[in-house]
């Protein structure tokens, strides 16, 4: 029963340890720090919906006591307003949280687990090296324990990370993409809980570009676009920036209180592997993006919804090289089509001439904003329509609203055994293939006898015969989707396949393309019968 070995106690190796907990797979956390950040206010994370759904279900508490959400998004170019997006139960908000306490809370979601053992983070240990054998993983630390050993090891470890220069994984990319002052401060805006994306605002001294984004408790986070090859931002000058700045917004330069500040440089790189036999890569560790809004962190955390529930697979099962290829197939992928997105944006937006010109009205505002919000090419949620684990077709499938390999809806579900009704969402991350029936009516339906109605009993039987664990879930209605539509969905809330009607066979077959056929433990299991 050895542990996963996760090296680096960020955001996302912390996520990751939890994701595997609520899966029953134990993990090392390699952490070299002394387990505690120090905060820094302006040093922010912008997750998706989505990704801040996903860490509330781990048990981060901080991403709801702690974080911000807009009411809306405003951009602007010069004194006119050029788009105005109202955030809402049909368009939520993205979150945005200080680093820190989002990392804090994830600590605490793993100090309070039932088990102690199941996440282990050992403070002031440094990697040194990492053996690999057909059966698992040796890891060498400076450090508490020195010698670890475990099934699998994820490198998380951020942007100069010791696991990736240990397997020998190049890093290519772009440096210095772009510049970035950064303040954050208490003040009254004229816009309370609206984030705003200036352009090209009427004042000297402030630069291109700026954004305003809320903090919890009245903060905010300022950020100024800088020159690629500029001068060094002096405190005085960086001063100076926030003056005028507030200055231009309220009409008078308001009382504000200062907290923080920094200047950074936003590179894009993608490693080159993110599969080594036994070892990954996850977070910075992997890639680096960040430019027109692009978020790593929310990226990060899309790599660990991934990983978690392949290699609890294949800790419960067993699982194949398809299954644990699977991980670099579709979110390498995925994250280099978010790379290309905004390299292929950055000329039009920040380079000079006629095109650029052209792009001042709605698509110049459109591809800034998609960044941010979390929409379009260069935001929104990714889809793994090419994977390896996509079943193949068969004449039961059917279309539904949502594409193929694309995250589900979040509609609402009941389960039959237990009668219980949540989110979809809420059913996400436990391991199990999540068999949807879509059953007009069903409200009304009295829950005692569901289990025996309609084409419960073929459903029921067919998912009791999966090759992996399922469970049946059954929704009112669904966008696309006729009565009695079965979804298969996977257990990262992405679509594997949808079926007029109860498919047995075509179901089970879906099922095992998901777990990428047969795992290695039973080939061998039935190579050795045979002999």
């Amino acid at each position: 029963m050895e542990p996963v070995i996760v090296v680096g106690a960020g955001p996302v190796g912390l996520a990751l340890s939890l994701a595997l907990a609520a899966q029953g797979v134990p993990t090392v956390v390699l952490d070299e720090g002394p387990g505690k950040e120090e905060p820094r206010a302006a040093r922010t994370a912008v997750l998706r919906p989505d990704m801040a759904a996903f860490v509330e279900r781990l048990g981060c508490a901080t991403v709801r006591d702690e974080g911000a959400r807009w009411t809306g998004w405003r951009s602007m170019r010069r004194r006119q307003q050029m788009r105005h997006i109202e955030f809402g139960l049909a368009a939520p908000s993205p979150l945005h949280i200080p680093q820190h306490a989002l990392t804090r809370g994830l600590r605490e979601a793993i100090a309070a687990l039932p088990d102690p053992e199941l996440v282990r983070v050992i403070t002031h240990s440094r990697l040194d090296g990492i053996e690999q054998d057909a059966h698992g993983v040796t890891a060498h630390t400076r450090g508490p324990g020195a010698t670890w050993r475990g099934s699998h090891l994820v490198g998380c470890d951020g942007a100069r990370s010791t696991v990736r220069k240990l397997l020998g994984v190049r890093f290519p990319g772009r440096t210095a993409v772009e510049r970035h002052a950064v303040a954050a401060l208490h003040v009254e805006l004229p816009w309370p809980d609206e984030a705003l994306l200036h352009r090209q605002p009427p004042w000297r001294g402030v630069g291109e570009e700026v954004t305003a984004r809320p903090l919890p408790d009245g903060g905010w986070r300022l950020d100024w676009l800088l020159p690629p090859r500029g001068d060094l931002v002096t405190p005085d000058a960086l001063v100076a920036r926030i003056r005028e700045t507030l200055a231009g917004w309220c009409g008078a330069s308001p009382a504000y209180d200062l907290v923080d500040t920094g200047v950074y440089t936003l590179h894009h790189r993608l490693a080159k592997r993110w599969r080594v036999d036994r070892a990954f890569l996850a977070g910075d560790a992997a890639h680096l993006l960040g430019a027109l809004g692009t978020q790593g962190l929310d990226e990060g955390l899309r790599d660990v919804e991934n990983l978690a529930w392949k290699l609890a697979l294949a800790r419960h099962h067993g699982a194949s090289e398809v299954l644990l290829d699977s991980y670099q197939a579709e979110r390498r992928t995925a994250v280099a089509a978010r790379l290309r997105a905004a390299d292929q944006s950055l000329p039009v937006l920040r380079g000079a001439g006629g095109l650029r010109t052209y792009l001042r009205g709605g698509g110049h505002d459109t591809l800034l904003t998609d960044g941010h919000v979390g929409r379009g090419p260069l935001g929104a949620p990714p889809a793994y329509p090419h994977s390896p684990l996509a079943p193949p077709y068969a004449e039961a499938h059917t279309s539904v609203g949502t594409p193929l390999g694309a995250p589900v809806e979040d509609v609402r579900v009941t389960a039959p055994e237990d009668g219980t009704t949540v989110r979809l969402s809420d059913r996400l991350g436990r391991g199990r293939l999540l068999a949807v029936l879509v059953a007009p009516g069903t409200g009304v339906w009295d829950r005692r006898h569901w289990m025996s109605a309609g084409v419960m009993p073929r459903l029921v039987e067919a998912v009791a015969g999966l090759p992996v664990e399922g469970e049946v879930l059954v929704t009112e209605t669904y966008p696309g989707a006729a009565a009695h539509t079965v979804l298969l969905v996977r257990p990262d809330g992405h679509l594997a396949a949808a079926f007029g009607g109860v498919r047995p066979a075509e179901l089970h077959a879906a099922a095992d393309a998901v777990r990428g056929g047969t795992p290695s433990r039973e080939r061998t299991d039935r190579t050795a019968d045979v002999n």
